[in-house]
């Protein structure tokens, strides 16, 4: 059997601004000025808070290669 699953609800604006529901800003832990990340996938969208920038990562300076045709065109390197 599948997780359950529990569906929150939010109206856009004329300004396409919406709420996050209370229970989804707990449960992700957004916090003011959190940057909220949406990723299109095959069956829909997932939202999540964006991830602090690792300072460790040496390769993090190179974003202008980190879009989603570039993961396609380099898959199989």
């Amino acid at each position: 059997m599948g997780a359950a699953m529990t569906i929150f609800l939010s109206k856009l604006t004329s300004k396409a601004q919406t709420v996050i529901p209370r229970e989804v800003r707990a449960q992700l832990d957004l916090r003011p000025g959190d940057v909220v990340r949406y990723r299109r996938t095959d069956t829909g969208v997932v939202i999540d808070k964006l991830p602090p920038p690792n300072d460790d990562d040496a390769l993090a300076c190179f974003i202008e290669w980190n879009s989603p045709a570039d993961d396609t065109a380099y898959a199989n390197l």
